[in-house]
């Protein structure tokens, strides 16, 4: 390496997994070519990577906040593109990083553009899920398997229900984030973790209401209600906790459907909402491999479905809708109208809604790799999420900060509701 050559990671080196970080070079020649590179490893031990081509200035300095990527996996002036833009080694493999205790690893590395690429300098990231003073406690009570994270300080805190997208487990990432943004957060398993069933043919709502119950009693919690915040099929379940239960302030639904989907939902030992069922002749496939899923659900419109449809105007509590357009995992833009229609049509205004064009299924916190296609976690087979890159990158940075904001407006805060508990 190049003992001149400095490659430096602003504010610091250190930083939560949601925040920006600023990538400098120092030392270089003037108007010198090098290539940037980035390099990680997720909890499954897939090695994702991203490089980008800059010019260093007259005094020989490159800032990705100034400067534009000439080539490489992205190209324009983009802070965060060495971020967003890392693929995996492999088809076909989705960024996984569901433990909090472990911070997300970035290497960046300078290198020449000539002599074979010989590296000039380095700099670690860590980019940590989990902030200080945050605590995580294993909650295995009743019927309860999750993660429960408090935020440092006497609070009051709002409540957040987190539930991650059906059959990828037990995922900390959004939930210690959120904590780490003032947030009382409960993330819990839908099947298969742990002692759960790993095969289940109904759910049942029942679960949630005990979640709910529980996150309410902790010492922290100021809100007098509860927020639920969910992505894919576990939207379709947020939408039925809010239209059926008591105390849900607030529920972001990302890229759900408006209708039950894929098995039975059951209260009180009773069927309240049948299952939307699938058509796999209707999936469509691609030269990559991953196949196109956007219009294989039956349509919830058509008389014979219309019983799967969850009665959001039965909700309290206000929405907030998102949807991506170029979702290819079903058509969220299309579920996301029909449930505004129906509540305008019930004259109910509790709800907004935003779309983003250009963005894929999993909208998630910001400046995680983007994934094209992964396995599907029901389907069990490669399927195209849509989307690109650069601008689901940017929808994931706007959405991160509206869905606090939401929540924040919604969920008010008590100071009396802690002293009773006390």
């Amino acid at each position: 390496m190049s003992s001149q050559v400095r490659l430096r990671l602003l504010p610091r080196a250190r930083c939560m997994f949601d925040e920006p970080v600023q990538v400098k070079v120092a030392g270089l020649r003037s108007r010198q070519v090098v290539t940037v590179r980035a390099r990680s490893t997720d909890d499954k031990g897939v090695v994702f990577s991203s490089s980008a081509t800059y010019r260093a200035d007259g005094g020989g300095e490159v800032d990705l906040e100034r400067d534009p990527s000439l080539t490489g996996s992205y190209t324009g002036v983009e802070p965060m593109g060495l971020l967003w833009s890392m693929r995996a080694d492999a088809s076909h493999k989705r960024f996984q990083r569901t433990k909090s205790l472990n911070p997300h690893v970035v290497e960046f590395s300078v290198h020449e553009e000539e002599e074979e690429g010989r590296k000039l300098a380095d700099a670690t990231n860590e980019r940590l899920l989990i902030g200080d003073g945050v605590s995580r406690r294993t909650v295995k009570e009743g019927n309860i398997r999750g993660i429960l994270f408090t935020p440092p300080g006497e609070g009051p805190f709002p409540a957040v229900l987190d539930l991650y997208t059906f059959g990828a487990g037990l995922s900390e990432k959004r939930a210690s984030l959120l904590a780490n943004r003032g947030f009382v957060v409960l993330t819990v398993a839908l099947y298969g973790h742990d002692d759960m069933a790993k095969n289940i043919k109904e759910v049942h709502l029942d679960y949630f209401e005990e979640a709910i119950e529980f996150l309410k009693k902790q010492d922290k919690v100021g809100s007098k209600g509860v927020g639920v915040i969910s992505i894919s099929k576990s939207g379709d379940l947020a939408l039925s906790i809010a239209s059926y239960l008591p105390g849900v302030e607030a529920t972001v639904w990302i890229n759900g459907c408006s209708a039950n989907t894929l098995l039975p939902l059951y209260y009180k030992k009773r069927q309240i909402l049948p299952a939307l069922m699938f058509d796999l002749s209707k999936v469509i496939p691609t030269e990559s491999g991953a196949f196109n899923g956007k219009n294989v659900l039956h349509n919830p419109l058509a008389e014979e479905n219309k019983a799967t449809l969850v009665p959001v105007e039965h909700a309290e509590g206000r929405f907030l809708f998102v949807a991506s357009e170029d979702d290819l995992n079903w058509d969220s833009k299309a579920y996301m109208d029909m449930m505004v229609e129906r509540l305008q049509r019930h004259g109910k205004d509790n709800f907004e809604s935003v779309c983003y064009p250009g963005t894929g299924h999993y909208l998630e916190p910001p400046y995680g790799p983007y994934c094209p296609s992964s396995i599907h976690g029901v389907a069990g087979r490669p399927v195209l999420w849509g989307g690109e890159p650069r601008s689901h990158a940017a929808a994931e940075v706007h959405l991160w900060e509206k869905i606090q904001e939401f929540l924040k407006t919604q969920l008010s805060c008590d100071a009396t509701q802690t002293k009773a508990k006390l």
